[in-house]
């Protein structure tokens, strides 16, 4: 498969992640809106959980034999967990401390900020890396 295929497909799986992100937050919004910090860090990790999924079963379904999923999981926690939750928590604290966007939008633009790093991450070292 192409790289611009598979980043293709690592995009739609991205959407969809982030349609989970974005819900989540905004659930988690509602039951503690003076904590979007710590409700950020939440959305994030339900949406690490389901995007490993896709990208397992779709984005990179044809290197998944190789590694054990187990270490596959682990370095997708270690890599896009840390590069997500970080960027997320501190893109999103400046969007909207101190540029006073709406959380949902700021944490849309974190989402996108932290994209190709992502991709790169999983493409080299998590799946069969």
């Amino acid at each position: 498969m192409t790289t611009f295929a598979r980043w293709a497909k690592f995009n739609l799986v991205g959407a969809m992640g982030m349609a989970v992100q974005l819900a989540a937050l905004a659930l988690f919004g509602r039951c503690a809106p003076r904590h979007y910090l710590c409700a950020s860090a939440a959305a994030i990790e339900i949406t690490l959980l389901h995007n490993f999924v896709w990208h397992r079963r779709y984005t990179w379904r044809d290197r998944c034999d190789a590694t054990p999923p187990f270490r596959q999981f682990l370095r997708f926690q270690l890599s896009n967990g840390l590069v997500s939750i970080a960027g997320n928590l501190v893109l999103t604290g400046l969007l909207v401390g101190r540029a006073r966007l709406p959380i949902l939008l700021a944490n849309a633009i974190a989402i996108c900020c932290c994209s190709a790093a992502n991709f790169y991450l999983v493409d080299n070292w998590v799946i069969c890396g």
